[in-house]
C-alpha cells in the first residue's frame, strides 16, 4: 500500500479524495502552525502513535455536529439547571491537552496518540489564536474538558477527558451552546463515538464536508483567545 510522503520544506497536501478506504492520505511532514492550518482548512487532520511518523488522515464519512442539532439529554438538564459544574474557556490549554493525553481509554494503555510533539504543536497554535480549550469545574478542581481548532465559523475537536461522570458532556454542551451565539456552522467530531452520537452529531459524506470547508475557507480566521463573560 503507498503513500504520499511529505516533506518538512514543502507545504501542501493532496487532495482528500485520496486518501486509503481507511481514510489515510499522507506521512510525515510536521505540526508547524502553518501546516496544520492548511490540513484542518481542507479536511485533514493528524493521529499516529508515539515512535510512528506523523500520519495525515481524512476519512469517509466524516462525523460532525451541525450546531442546531444538538441534543441534551434529561439526565444531563439537571446539570445546568442546578449549576452543578462550572465551564470555562482558554483558561487552561496545557492542562487540558495533558489531561486528554493521560485520559484511560477503552483498547488503549499508557495513555493516548497525544505525543508530546503533538502537545508542543497545539499548544502554538493556543498562543496565535487557533487552538481552544474547554475547561469544566467542580469546587475549583478541572474535572473535565476538550480543546480544538477554530477556523472561520467551522470548529475541529481534537479529544476530551472527564475525570467525574458527564464532566465531559457538560463542556462538549456549553461549548455547542456558545458556538451557536457565535453563529458557527460545524463542529467536526472526525470519527464515530457513541458519545457524540447521543448528543446529535451524525457522519456526512467526506465530500459534502469538503463543499462545507470550501466555502468556510471565505470567512476571516479570528486570531485570539475565547473570552466569554
Amino acid at each position: 500500500m503507498s503513500f504520499y510522503w511529505l516533506q518538512d520544506d514543502e507545504l501542501s497536501f493532496p487532495h482528500p479524495s485520496y486518501a486509503n478506504q481507511d481514510g489515510i492520505l499522507a506521512v510525515g511532514g510536521d505540526l508547524s502552525p502553518q501546516r496544520l492550518v492548511l490540513a484542518y482548512s481542507h479536511g485533514i487532520f493528524p493521529w499516529f502513535n508515539p515512535g510512528d511518523p506523523i500520519i495525515w488522515w481524512s476519512p469517509d464519512p466524516r462525523f460532525v455536529l451541525y450546531p442546531d442539532e444538538l441534543k441534551v439529554s434529561k439526565s444531563m438538564r439537571p446539570y445546568f439547571n442546578q449549576n452543578k459544574f462550572t465551564c470555562t474557556f482558554d483558561t487552561a490549554f496545557e492542562e487540558v491537552i495533558t489531561a486528554c493525553q493521560q485520559q484511560n481509554r477503552k483498547g488503549q494503555s499508557g495513555g493516548t496518540w497525544i505525543t508530546e510533539t503533538m502537545i508542543a504543536g497545539y499548544l502554538k497554535l493556543h498562543q496565535l489564536g487557533l487552538a481552544h480549550s474547554v475547561e469544566v469545574w467542580s469546587n475549583d478542581k478541572l474535572v473535565g474538558g476538550l480543546y480544538g481548532v477554530a477556523l472561520g465559523k467551522v470548529f475541529f475537536g481534537e479529544s476530551m477527558f472527564t475525570k467525574v461522570s458527564n464532566a465531559s458532556k457538560f463542556g462538549f454542551i456549553s461549548l455547542v451552546r456558545q458556538l451557536i451565539q457565535w453563529d458557527y456552522e460545524l463542529i467536526d467530531c472526525q470519527q464515530q463515538t457513541k458519545h457524540l452520537a447521543s448528543m446529535g452529531a451524525r457522519a456526512i459524506p467526506r465530500n459534502t464536508f469538503l463543499d462545507i470547508l470550501e466555502k468556510n475557507r471565505a470567512h476571516s480566521i479570528i486570531q485570539k483567545k475565547w473570552s466569554v463573560n
